[in-house]
């Protein structure tokens, strides 16, 4: 059983910054895939980025690349996500997510475990 609590939402203007972060309890923290997704009013949750138990692979969906970067510290239980050059269209309830072994990682249904989101809003 994983828990997850997300810190970091916020306002800010387009084109700033913010730091989520997900903080994890429960066993085997390093062994667990973990991902961020975003929900937006009235729209699907979709995938943002995942990455690897070891922390060596991450993937990210095509609109944030080059501007989110995820890291995990194992050591923390903590999983975060780096937001930078932020747009209106970032805009979103962000939630962090956990899996042992994702059959696809960009699908929500792979992940057994949901945090209870922080909000993101850009402002144009």
């Amino acid at each position: 059983q994983v828990q997850l609590v997300e810190s970091g939402g916020g306002l800010v203007q387009a084109g700033g910054s913010l730091r989520l972060s997900c903080a994890a309890s429960g066993r085997a923290f390093s062994l667990y895939y973990m991902a961020w997704f975003r929900q937006a009013p009235g729209k699907e949750r979709e995938f943002v980025a995942t990455i690897r138990w070891s922390g060596g692979s991450a993937y990210y969906t095509e609109s944030v690349k080059g501007r989110f970067t995820i890291s995990r510290d194992n050591a923390k239980n903590t999983v975060y996500l780096q937001m930078n050059s932020l747009k209106p269209e970032d805009t979103a309830a962000y939630y962090c997510a956990a899996a042992l072994r994702p059959t696809i990682a960009s699908l929500r249904q792979s992940y057994d475990y949901w945090g209870q989101g922080t909000q993101v809003t850009v402002s144009s």
